[in-house]
Formats: structure tokens, sequence, C-alpha cells
């Protein structure tokens, strides 16, 4: 148990950094609204679990231990980080609700959240590393794997689902064409910052 603690604790420490996938969550709640955040949130935690899943089988391996399946993985993230950025910087500010809806709908914004999170090979190496540290070799495998899986995508959630509710507190002060076209550049200067970062990167 109090390894189990530890875990968490690092879980946490991990999910509150600032990267592509909590950027995506502040720019939703604010530009998009809270349920449609929540929306990209599950869809975050989603990936993160089948990231986390990746990780415990041979095909994990393989990503960890072959550098043009890391590369290939990687460009494809990286390009859609920076597609994803300038699609953002490119976009106009609208009041009207009927085409703020018709541009983000529910679905849309879980399949962002899950692409954000799923094209990110450092992930899969992340996990590799992390798991064994918490893994009772003593104890049966599959139930630990379960638990240590399951904690990091519920945790996700939870840290995601506070920073999307004090974003939608923020959104009053951002809610001018002014506040949002400012707020369009910051959020799709930081993604091709994401992208470009991810893409020079190593293992």
């Amino acid at each position: 148990m109090e390894s189990y603690m530890i875990y968490v604790g690092v879980a946490i420490a991990t999910i509150l950094l600032p990267g592509p996938a909590v950027m995506l969550t502040l720019n939703n709640a604010i530009q998009r609204g809270l349920l449609k955040s929540l929306a990209g949130i599950l869809g975050v935690s989603l990936a993160i679990l089948l990231v986390a899943t990746i990780s415990a089988t041979s095909l994990g391996v393989i990503l960890a231990s072959s550098a043009i399946a890391f590369n290939i993985i990687k460009i494809a993230g990286a390009a859609y980080l920076i597609y994803l950025g300038v699609k953002i910087l490119r976009s106009e500010v609208a009041n009207n609700p009927i085409i703020k809806a018709k541009e983000s709908s529910l679905l849309r914004c879980f399949i962002e959240g899950f692409l954000v999170s799923i094209s990110n090979p450092k992930a899969v190496i992340f996990f590799m590393s992390i798991f064994p540290q918490f893994i009772d070799v003593t104890q049966e495998y599959a139930p630990q794997f379960v638990l240590l899986a399951a904690t990091f995508s519920v945790l996700v959630i939870v840290i995601h689902t506070i920073y999307a509710a004090f974003a939608s507190f923020a959104k009053s002060k951002l809610s001018s064409k002014k506040g949002n076209a400012l707020l369009n550049k910051i959020s799709g200067g930081v993604f091709v910052s994401f992208g470009v970062g991810l893409a020079a990167s190593s293992k």
C-alpha cells in the first residue's frame, strides 16, 4: 500500500505538468465550454489507458526498442500537434453559437483529446519505465497492472476536470473578441511549439 501511494504521488505530479493534453483541456474549457472540455478529457483518459496497456505488451517493447517505429509515431504525433496549433492560430473568433456548435461537437472534442495523447510515443516509454518500479514480482502481475493503469487514467480525469473548472471560471475575462483572439494565438503557438519539440526530441 505504501508503494501504491508513492505511485499515486508520482502520477499526480506527472499529470499536473503542463503538456499538450493539459493545454487542450484549458483551451476547450475556455473556447468550447466545460461539457466539451470533459469530452476531450475522456478522450485523453482513454488514450492514456490504451498507451498503458500497450506498454505492458510486446508491442510496447517494439516501440521502445525500434528506432523506426518510435520515429514514425513521433513524427505523426508532432505533425498532428502542429496541425492543431496552426488550425487554432488560423481560426476566426466567432460569436455565433451555432457556428461554434457545428465546428466543435462532443465527438470531435473526444477524438482530439484521444489523438493528442495517443500520438506521443514517449508515453509508452514512460509507462514501461515507471510500472516495474511499483510491481511486486512475488504477486500476480495482471491485477497490479490493471490497478496502476486504471489509477493513472482516473487521475487524468480528476486533475484535468479541475483544470477545466478553473479555466471555465476565467472564461468571462476572455469572452471578448480581443480576448479570444489572444487566447487563440497563445494556444496555437503552444501546440506548434510542442509539435516542434516532439519532432526534434529523441528517446
